[in-house]
């Protein structure tokens, strides 16, 4: 099976994915974890990324594809893939499907985790660290006794920096404007699987996993 996943930041893209990966066996590639490989194994793309990023420049898209290029020829790779991450631009769309196609491996779909925009915003500004445990709560939907368990115990509720509002307004809007335009792009070849990702994890995974 070979997917790319799409949504906006906040959909649960990563999390999907890792239940994908244990029960399929298929490695989830996320373009930033891909591209730190590459440049610690010091591969032919990546040593050229370095080099660039090193520059304070951002990696070109050539270099980019050669990297998932390297990663996807690996033996892991070839029961099949989740790719995250990328392509996040239409010309990332069309240039991938030419280097699957080359590959003899072309994408089975593109899965699209659907969430409301203003449900995307209560969840990343919304997100707080336990400054005690380490844990992951929301203010909006933790369950509130969690919350008091932390702050009973001395803790604060940390918030990340760039998860107040302006800045989560800025990377839907990069997404609208940049992301959306892939959506069209599967969905005109009918490898577009739309998935309601607002509910439990699990209900989103079975969700998730018939639309596979």
């Amino acid at each position: 099976m070979r997917i790319v996943l799409l949504g906006a930041p906040g959909s649960g893209k990563g999390t999907q994915a890792k239940k994908l990966m244990a029960d399929r066996n298929i490695p989830h590639i996320s373009t930033g974890d891909m591209l730190r490989e590459a440049v610690s194994a010091g591969s032919r793309f990546g040593a050229r990324a370095k080099t660039i990023m090193e520059a304070g420049q951002l990696v070109p898209d050539d270099i980019m594809l050669g990297i998932i290029s390297e990663r996807l020829t690996r033996p892991d790779a070839a029961d099949g893939f989740i790719l995250d991450g990328f392509p996040r631009t239409r010309q990332q769309a069309g240039d991938l499907e030419e280097l699957l196609d080359q590959l003899g491996a072309p994408l089975d779909a593109a899965v699209l985790m659907d969430v409301d925009f203003e449900m995307l915003t209560k969840r990343l500004t919304g997100r707080r660290t336990c400054s005690l445990t380490g844990k992951l709560l929301n203010v909006y939907f933790s369950p509130q006794d969690e919350i008091d368990d932390c702050l009973n115990a001395g803790g604060e509720l940390i918030q990340r920096e760039d998860d107040n509002e302006e800045t989560i307004k800025n990377r839907l809007d990069v997404y609208r404007e940049q992301t959306e335009p892939v959506v069209s792009f599967y969905e005109k070849r009918s490898k577009l699987k739309a998935v309601d990702a607002e509910g439990s994890i699990d209900e989103v995974y079975e969700r998730f996993s018939q639309a596979l």
